[in-house]
């Protein structure tokens, strides 16, 4: 018997991770791993990926499962005080490589990743650790981005986009004190984007500002993503 997503068609592998995530939602246990696994090519970039109760799980899989494929080392790290597991927005378990504690001495990131998501762009927010990895990351001129709510709940109100343009989620685009037009946004070393309909693409500049335009166009095709 043919499952909700069953076809003839190949679909693309995002799509189908996405179709899983949402056939899932809301389904108590329903849990995916986010930990790291070994690349396909060289791990020479170093990212981190904030995650938290209510944070949205399509962003947050399309940045960890793009930047992957590129080549980076991803680590996710949960934001909630003692555990790897969190409830993402819609209701999906993701699980952690590590607790952001544990993210903090020691440690140089090429980027740092922020999913959205209400309400865990608060929690992003208010994780004290979390806020200074990302001032430390803007005062030493490495990368680090946001999408949806986290430009405007996370990076503006801790003054990581004072002499920045950006975007996110319109609902939260009042918030900001230099709004930009675009689906995503990159300024200096700050990008930001929009929502989940705007994940791919912001993950794609992402592997473009790491490994350059002749990766990320690789993988866009690989992907079969049409930018916009």
């Amino acid at each position: 018997m043919r499952g909700p997503f069953s076809s003839t068609v190949p679909l693309p592998f995002p799509l189908l991770c996405i179709l899983a995530i949402l056939s899932l939602q809301g389904q108590p246990g329903a849990c995916f791993s986010v930990s790291s696994f070994p690349s396909s090519s060289a791990m020479s970039k170093k990212v981190l990926v904030p995650i938290a109760d209510g944070t949205e799980e399509i962003e947050a899989v399309c940045i960890i499962d793009t930047l992957r494929r590129a080549g980076a080392e991803v680590t996710v790290a949960s934001v909630m005080e003692g555990r790897k597991q969190v409830k993402a927005s819609r209701g999906v378990g993701l699980v952690a490589d590590a607790l952001i504690s544990e993210c903090v001495e020691g440690h140089t990131w090429d980027l740092i990743a922020c999913p959205g998501g209400m309400p865990g762009a608060e929690h992003l927010r208010d994780c004290a650790p979390l806020v200074d990895l990302l001032k430390k990351q803007k005062a030493e001129g490495r990368i680090y981005a946001a999408v949806c709510a986290s430009p405007a709940v996370v990076f503006e109100a801790h003054g990581l986009l004072e002499g920045e343009k950006a975007t996110s989620y319109p609902a939260f685009q009042g918030k900001l004190s230099n709004l930009a037009e675009g689906r995503v946004v990159v300024s200096n070393k700050c990008v930001t984007s929009q929502g989940p309909g705007t994940s791919l693409e912001f993950a794609l500049k992402l592997a473009e500002v790491l490994f350059g335009e002749k990766v990320a166009k690789k993988h866009e095709a690989a992907m079969l993503v049409q930018v916009v």
